[in-house]
């Protein structure tokens, strides 16, 4: 030691003395910021939810109480129904999908909501919703649908974003088993049953159709990305078919998870187990994108069984093989008693369908 300090001086193991104390002191600051940064992506993380339809806005609504990060990606396929007419008239995107997911994460009274989704009965706007036309007038007003969007969220002051997927006019198109090609979102299941065919791959009408940046821009910043609940081949996977979608959530390093489906849907997925879902996905993204999917476990009893059987619907469950199939894809299942029945429709649980997401976060970040 003494000769230590001949040769480094007094002076020297000072200056070592505060350059180790720095080092411990900016270690342990360092730990702290990260410790901060985890507690708050568990807390409040940046959730990506890509899909459309019931299930998607079904499930913001109790996605919102765990989290404020929320970017909705909404396909804009949809051609039947309110949002058709006005497609077809006015010769702008569908706003149906993305009229539910705004009033989904709205903090608004619920009169509000109530006159949102008032239904016309009567005249000419017979079946059409008042949400619908009040968007419509909002991209008329703005002349352009990305903007009446944003403006719509403003006014509501919804929790997260909404986004189209993409800003341009596309038609889906399914080429089924037996080599039938069907187009039109709308028409797609219903072929399917009428030609006793299921669907063997989905296309767009057009090539090369772009995404919404802000679209890639919150997939490549998500700390979760999920896929779904909704129609696999009607809602979730049209945003696949988007230039660009598929690339961005194959480079996240984000937790990447499927909610499969509680049943089967008459035209879509009839047969279809847990693995049936995930193998359509990756037949229509070149690879498997999915590190989690979260099944329901609870069975219906016989009357709510039977409402839906009669129509073809069956339960979607797990199995032991499906398991060990799913593990060697790299997959890891996650089961939980998900139903919830409303109004004698069987719909996802949102908030434990939510509380198994964050759940999921949680340990993927610990690990």
């Amino acid at each position: 030691m003494e000769i230590l300090t001949g040769i480094i001086g007094i002076g020297g193991w000072a200056a070592l003395i505060a350059a180790v104390v720095f080092y411990l002191r900016m270690q342990k600051e360092k730990k702290e910021a990260l410790r901060k940064e985890e507690e708050s992506i568990v807390k409040n993380p940046k959730v990506v939810v890509i899909g459309g339809g019931t299930g998607q806005s079904v499930f913001l609504r109790g996605l919102k109480y765990y989290t404020s990060n929320i970017t909705a990606v909404v396909t804009v396929a949809d051609d039947g129904g309110g949002s058709g007419v006005l497609r077809e008239d006015l010769g702008m995107l569908p706003p149906g999908d993305i009229r539910n997911c705004i009033l989904a994460l709205a903090n608004i009274e619920p009169t509000m909501n109530e006159v949102m989704q008032y239904r016309f009965e009567e005249g000419v706007l017979k079946g059409q919703s008042f949400g619908n036309l009040f968007l419509a007038a909002m991209t008329g007003l703005y002349g352009n649908f990305e903007t009446a969007v944003s403006k719509l969220g403003e006014i509501f002051a919804i929790t997260g974003k909404v986004y189209p997927v993409t800003l341009e006019d596309v038609n889906l198109v399914a080429e089924l088993k037996n080599g039938d090609i069907v187009e039109g979102e709308s028409a797609i299941p219903k072929e399917s049953r009428k030609r006793g065919s299921g669907i063997k791959r989905l296309y767009l009408n057009k090539k090369n159709i772009q995404p919404l940046k802000e679209v890639i821009h919150a997939i490549q910043d998500a700390d979760v990305i999920i896929m779904g609940p909704g129609s696999l081949y009607t809602s979730v996977i049209p945003n696949l078919l988007v230039e660009g979608v598929v690339e961005a959530i194959k480079e996240s390093y984000a937790p990447k998870i499927y909610i499969s489906n509680v049943m089967t849907q008459p035209g879509e997925t009839d047969g279809y187990n847990v693995c049936d879902h995930i193998e359509a996905l990756a037949a229509h993204t070149g690879e498997n994108i999915v590190d989690y999917v979260v099944a329901n476990k609870e069975i219906l009893n016989d009357e709510v069984f039977s409402r839906y059987s009669k129509d073809g619907a069956k339960q979607v469950l797990l199995d032991h093989y499906q398991e060990k199939k799913l593990s060697d894809m790299g997959i890891k299942a996650v089961e939980s008693n998900l139903i919830e029945i409303k109004s004698n429709y069987i719909r996802h649980d949102a908030k434990e369908v939510s509380k198994v997401i964050i759940k999921i976060l949680s340990d993927f970040r610990k690990r």
